[in-house]
């Protein structure tokens, strides 16, 4: 589990039907370390965020945009242990076994613009709400064409795609998660140490030298 604040607020969100549906991932987050607690004992896990567009379920969300699809996210360990669900997963959804040199290699950022299905499962959480999620991801059936992404492609990562802007309007509960991760310290400790040998050159250059 990931412990996180307890929201003050029990509102029902409008729920996507549960069933299988056609779906298209668009956005991968790199979410990091993130430290959690099991039996006692405290664990450190590398989390992966993957988000989907179902293109049959829409909603108007902003009148300005009409209807859009609605979307739903899943995170995983970022892990291709034979055991691990994002293994699982994506062995389903692309119809065949990883070999062991795609285990070593793979980069599941390409995930973003594939088409698959979603299994969509409602579950009763201890708030009493009831929430959707995302119980298996298959690939899609034959003769089935999944309708043009509608949502902008979006990745975020420690590497090249480190975007503080956005991270600044994400929801708080995942704000959360990724600052308190060592990947992210890591980066602004980096992005302000470059930051202030820019400011001393600067400085240096608007030296009179005399």
């Amino acid at each position: 589990m990931i412990i996180a604040k307890s929201s003050s607020t029990n509102v029902q969100r409008e729920l996507i039907p549960a069933g299988t549906h056609i779906a298209r991932c668009y956005s991968m987050i790199h979410i990091g370390t993130v430290e959690w607690e099991y039996l006692g004992e405290q664990k450190n896990t590398d989390k992966v965020r993957l988000t989907f567009e179902l293109p049959f379920e829409r909603k108007v969300f902003n009148e300005d945009n009409g209807e859009q699809p609605m979307v739903i996210s899943k995170e995983y360990t970022l892990s291709l242990h034979e055991k691990a669900n994002l293994r699982q997963d994506l062995e389903n959804w692309r119809g065949k076994s990883f070999t062991e040199a795609e285990v070593k290699a793979f980069d599941i950022s390409k995930l973003i613009g594939v088409a698959c299905s979603v299994s969509i499962v409602h579950k009763v959480a201890k708030n009493g709400n009831t929430y959707a999620n995302i119980g298996a991801i298959t690939s899609t059936p034959k003769g089935t064409s999944c309708p043009d992404q509608v949502n902008e492609s979006f990745e975020f990562n420690y590497d090249d795609k480190f975007n503080t802007e956005w991270l600044a309007t994400a929801p708080e509960f995942l704000q959360e998660m990724i600052t308190a991760t060592p990947e992210y310290k890591s980066c602004t400790e980096q992005l302000n140490s470059v930051v202030e040998t820019i400011k001393q050159d600067l400085n240096l250059s608007n030296k009179m030298p005399f």
